[in-house]
């Protein structure tokens, strides 16, 4: 698919993974929603870009729907989205105060998880309605953000590989329930990037991370990311496919 002209709506486009994403499509003529909470930052890419913003938390029915209703009345129906909102708080399942909150758990895979659907499910509600793309009945591309931690999860990240193995899980059977109405799912499984999280971390830290990736032997850049989505969009026998892009890294426990 073509992006040139098309509407596209980003989550978590504010920084890291989704915003560089949103540049992509930008820069690829695309007419770019960003998603976020982080309003200030948000607007501020939008202008760049010459996209608009929107407020939404992902996990609120009512906050993406306004988000798509927003974007269609700015840029006409979108046509893809990039799911990249999450959060990542590490957290053992029973540490040195007791076991994990509760509360804790069902956050982050309401966010990651949950959000990541509500914004498929509500975006593709719209979308079945438009005119296909092209002779093969294509409408629109979806692309999802799990992690290698999905695969790998390391200690204190039961909630996120929950969340994010969940996103790897429902990839295939919502590419298949979208397959009469031309729309494709894919996940693409990041390794270790220079996030904003990342970034904040010691950068002995940062240094010891980047090494244990075999090859290249550094971070992972969030364009890198972005370039492969913007191939999935393009690539229309990309579908139902979760692909890890992490220099051949897995997490050994630690």
């Amino acid at each position: 698919m073509q992006v040139k002209g098309m509407g596209a709506i980003v989550t978590g486009g504010a920084s890291g993974l989704g915003e560089a994403s949103a540049r992509a499509l930008a820069a690829a003529g695309a007419k770019v929603t960003i998603f976020d909470l982080n309003e200030e930052r948000g607007e501020e890419v939008a202008r760049e870009i010459g996209g608009i913003f929107a407020k939404v938390d992902v996990s609120s029915a009512d906050d993406v729907s306004a988000g798509i209703a927003k974007g269609r009345e700015a840029h006409g129906v979108a046509r893809v989205l990039i799911n990249c909102a999450g959060i990542a708080p590490p957290a053992k399942t029973v540490g040195r105060d007791g076991p994990m909150p509760l509360e804790l758990f069902t956050k982050v895979i309401n966010i990651n998880l949950v959000g990541s659907f509500n914004c498929i499910r509500l975006m593709a509600a719209d979308l079945v309605e438009a005119e296909p793309l092209n002779e093969d009945g294509e409408r629109g591309v979806i692309v999802n953000t799990a992690s290698v931690a999905a695969f790998d999860g390391q200690i204190g990240q039961a909630a996120y590989s929950a969340s994010k193995g969940g996103i790897v899980g429902m990839t295939l059977p919502i590419a298949r329930d979208f397959m009469n109405v031309g729309i494709r799912v894919c996940t693409i499984a990041p390794g270790l990037f220079a996030t904003p999280l990342m970034n904040s971390l010691p950068e002995n830290v940062q240094e010891a991370l980047a090494a244990s990736v075999p090859f290249p032997k550094r971070l992972g850049r969030p364009s890198e990311y972005a370039d492969l989505a913007m191939h999935i969009v393009s690539n229309e026998m990309l579908n139902g496919e979760v692909i890890r892009l992490d220099g051949a890294i897995r997490m050994a426990p630690r």
